[in-house]
């Protein structure tokens, strides 16, 4: 009898080993050595400035994005494609239209229209009524799978991302995993009706910002701990750089205040463990066999800058307590108010900016 349980643990162990060496992934995982993550201090010393923030809830979950109308009343949208609408003092929130899909980034555009980043349905626009009209679905030929952040420019083009066109954002994990080019930064031409890839090859892209002189458009690169900066105008139009490298944290939505600053938020601090299984592609394809509470997961934090134009680090605020407002995914700045989505919370968040100007 011994024997024979002697002989099936070991046969149960061959094949745990055998799982975890050779069963077949969807990743593709490429090497790719992290710069050394910034330590807390200096312009990201720990703080607990958020700890100020006012909670707003919603009946959904993860709101991702907030944008504020012309009457400001602010808009976001939850995990069940609902969006829903706040009256401008902030309670009784109420169904504006649901997408059916997963409402990611919303913007207004000039006419009064909301734009939406949907991850499941594509780009669309909302009317005033709740109308929803399709406005694009692929690029060249190639689908959106994660449409995921957006920005209007002043000449009506909208700027934004699809995150990966071979993951959808069930399987945003995969993408982080494999560590692939797999996302783009497009243009809608409402005129035309067209859209153009600006931008291939980006890991996850994810948060987008016209600048206030409208001359370069930013891209939150929340695979790799940074923003890039693309030309649109000017000698250097259609040139890109590294706007800000090396984060302490992932990048997600980043929004421009109309004059001299970016707004940028880090759902979520650097993982020492990921980092370190970056440069490793047969190990992350190891982990990615693993349960997924032995891999890799978001935490709560809360963590913003304040970003200039030429991408220097102006206000940091963070919250790393327990009830902090967590996983802040976007920030819109809106008449001396901060407003906050997160993909972690049943709420959106307020705060006065006074003192962080």
């Amino acid at each position: 009898m011994k024997r024979k349980i002697a002989l099936a643990l070991v046969i149960f162990m061959v094949a745990i080993l055998a799982y975890l060496l050779a069963w077949p992934v969807p990743i593709n995982p490429s090497a790719w050595t992290p710069p050394v993550a910034a330590e807390l201090s200096g312009v990201y010393a720990q703080n607990s400035e958020l700890s100020k923030i006012e909670r707003l809830p919603v009946d959904g979950f993860a709101p991702e994005d907030v944008a504020i109308d012309d009457q400001d009343r602010i808009y976001c949208g939850t995990e069940d494609g609902r969006i829903f609408r706040f009256q401008a003092d902030g309670p009784r929130p109420e169904v504006f239209a649901n997408t059916g899909g997963r409402p990611l980034g919303l913007i207004f555009d000039r006419d009064g229209n909301l734009i939406v980043a949907d991850a499941v349905k594509g780009l669309l626009s909302i009317d005033r009524e709740g109308k929803i009209a399709l406005l694009s679905t692929q690029a060249d030929g190639v689908p959106f799978r994660c449409a995921n952040d957006l920005d209007v420019a002043e000449d009506g083009t909208i700027y934004f991302t699809d995150s990966s066109y071979k993951y959808p954002l069930t399987e945003l994990k995969a993408d982080i995993l494999e560590h692939q080019p797999n996302g783009r930064l497009l243009a809608f031409d409402p005129l035309t009706k067209q859209t153009r890839v600006i931008l291939r090859d980006l890991y996850f892209p994810n948060g987008v910002a016209v600048s206030p002189d409208q001359s370069f458009v930013l891209v939150c690169e929340t695979g790799s701990y940074r923003v890039r900066r693309v030309w649109i105008r000017g000698p250097t139009a259609g040139h890109s750089e590294i706007f800000i490298d090396n984060l302490p944290g992932f990048p997600d939505g980043i929004s421009s205040n109309g004059r001299h600053k970016f707004w940028l938020a880090l759902v979520n601090r650097r993982d020492a463990v990921l980092d370190a299984l970056m440069p490793h592609p047969f190990l992350r394809k190891i982990v990615w066999r693993l349960p997924s509470f032995f891999q890799p997961n978001i935490k709560r934090d809360a963590f913003v800058l304040g970003l200039d134009t030429d991408g220097h680090v102006g206000q940091n605020l963070q919250d790393p307590s327990r009830e902090c407002f967590a996983q802040i995914s976007n920030v819109v700045e809106h008449k001396g108010m901060l407003y906050f989505g997160s993909i972690g919370e049943n709420a959106i968040g307020r705060m006065p900016l006074a003192g962080f100007r």
